[in-house]
């Protein structure tokens, strides 16, 4: 993979993650650590509920999204982070054999205003399962390396 920096992106670049598929223990596993409601942790209760099945927690979807979009390497080099997500939406829930990927879209790039080695990059992820159908939608702020500036230093000579 090669080092890319904020000059590197362009409005309306788009990448798409490989896949992911929900296994429900895996589901069952991480809402019992993190979001213990019964639909996400008991397959008979889940099958009687509204969904009418298991599952998976917003919270395990979003960390499928991040660990996806992460693992494309996309701004592997130049991330500085994120300052925060804006709202975030589940059209559709997650089921035990799902299968995700992540579409992430730049859709803003501006120079940061404070700090002159970043830039700013807005993106939109969304999603989708294997039917391709949306099951996260999510707008992302990203701080992103500038491309380092080569100063030549002349010798002064008398």
């Amino acid at each position: 993979m090669s080092i890319r920096y904020f000059e590197d992106f362009k409005v309306g670049d788009r990448f798409t993650s490989a896949g992911l598929t929900m296994t429900e223990s895996a589901i069952i596993d991480f809402a019992r650590q993190w979001d213990p409601q019964p639909f996400h942790t008991d397959v008979e209760f889940a099958r009687k509920w509204s969904f009418g099945g298991l599952i998976a927690s917003g919270l395990h979807t979003m960390a499928a999204t991040l660990r996806l979009w992460l693992d494309q390497g996309v701004f592997r080099s130049c991330s500085l982070g994120s300052p925060g997500i804006g709202e975030v939406q589940f059209p559709r829930p997650v089921r035990p054999g799902d299968t995700l990927r992540v579409i992430t879209d730049i859709t803003e790039l501006r120079l940061s205003a404070s700090k002159p080695d970043r830039g700013i990059a807005r993106i939109r992820q969304v999603t989708i399962n294997q039917h391709g159908e949306a099951v996260l939608e999510q707008d992302t702020t990203v701080f992103l390396k500038r491309r380092p500036v080569m100063v030549a230093t002349a010798s002064a000579s008398c």
